[in-house]
């Protein structure tokens, strides 16, 4: 299991047994059974770390924040910090590229949000990129080369299918364990999954919430869920949807391009299909209150854009609030090792400094229910 921030230190105690019988007398002394004292007295010394954004009254960046400027309450038990540093952030950005039955999210979006976000972290950061459509792969391993970051974006590709589940699994595994600090996962996503997996995906989330990693999502569940309400009721005034993705009419001579439709009341008979888009939307809906809580509870940002352009925009906020933060470490005073079953630790970090704002708020899960 996962310990966020956990680390044992093991002392041992060794006895130390007198042999001056032994060289007065010549002969070897039989080694004495060892007691219940001999055996080794280990102590846990545990930290916990979290990412907290640091802001004065103007909400510009504050730039020297110590231990003694913050105060950790975890499930109302107050705790001093350990450290406050402020180091580069590594994020790794998590691209959607795929999904049968999207509507506006697209790769061309999705690819110049990421551009946006690298483009506007600070120098030093180090980026990683993930994406997944049919299957969920690492497109760039750790670099703070924006040149090379933009590179991996570029070679990123449109899929048929979206496994949200594997990707969520394979980007908790990666960054665990890179064993870096100020981890960030930037979600560019709807947050479907085509193969539905809600169990799977409760299990995903909840394995995100007992690591130290922030999460931030640019979410297209809102303008996804906007445009196919017309297609589920029977009569609307939008057209149908297009018959191929931009992504493959762009490929094709302009005399077989789809030139789309004009726009009027439309009928729609295809009952099969109306109840395809309701279900599309419900999924949407349970998405976007996924995402929105999984960001809340990791400290994060939950962008919920009205259309591909504040999207784009956006992505400089994200990057703004992941410079902004700093690691903080502290010992819980109910150590994670006396932890039975699952646990949830509600943690919040307040300022004692005035003109000095904090956002530091973090549900950790603690497991102990497989050690």
């Amino acid at each position: 299991m996962t310990r966020a921030g956990a680390r044992l230190l093991v002392v041992f105690f060794a006895a130390l047994f007198a042999s001056t019988a032994a060289a007065q007398s010549r002969r070897v002394q039989p080694t004495p059974t060892p007691t219940p004292a001999d055996d080794p007295i280990r102590v846990a010394v545990e930290e916990i770390k979290l990412n907290v954004l640091a802001f004065d009254a103007k909400g510009e960046f504050f730039r020297d924040v110590n231990s003694n400027d913050i105060l950790i309450t975890e499930n109302d038990v107050i705790h001093l910090p350990e450290s406050v540093r402020r180091i580069p952030a590594n994020v790794l950005i998590v691209m959607d590229t795929g999904g049968e039955l999207r509507s506006l999210k697209s790769l061309d979006t999705t690819r110049k949000t990421a551009y946006g976000l690298v483009n506007s972290l600070r120098p030093g950061d180090t980026v990683s990129v993930l994406q997944y459509s049919d299957k969920a792969e690492i497109v760039a391993e750790w670099t703070d080369d924006k040149a090379l970051a933009f590179d991996a974006i570029k070679r990123t590709k449109f899929g048929r299918r979206s496994v949200f589940v594997d990707a969520l699994k394979l980007a908790t595994d990666y960054m665990t364990k890179a064993g870096l600090d100020n981890k960030h996962m930037v979600l560019i996503t709807d947050g479907t999954d085509s193969f539905g997996r809600s169990s799977e995906k409760f299990d995903a989330i909840q394995r995100l919430l007992t690591t130290d990693i922030t999460v931030h999502v640019l979410s297209y569940t809102g303008m996804e869920a906007a445009d196919i309400e017309p297609r589920t009721k029977a009569v609307s005034n939008t057209p149908p949807p297009k018959a191929m993705p931009d992504e493959i009419a762009a490929t094709l001579p302009n005399g077989v391009r789809d030139k789309g439709v004009k726009i009027g009341p439309t009928v729609s008979l295809d009952r099969t299909l109306i109840n395809k888009m309701k279900a599309r939307k419900a999924d949407l809906k349970t998405a976007e209150e996924q995402l929105e809580a999984l960001a809340v509870n990791t400290n994060g940002e939950f962008i919920l854009p009205a259309g591909i352009d504040e999207m784009k925009d956006k992505a400089a906020l994200v990057a703004r609030m992941i410079d902004s933060s700093y690691v903080v470490t502290y010992t819980p005073k109910i150590p994670v090792v006396e932890t039975r079953g699952i646990a949830t630790r509600t943690i919040d970090v307040t300022s004692k400094r005035p003109g000095l704002i904090v956002q530091a708020r973090r549900k950790l899960l603690i497991d102990r229910t497989k050690d």
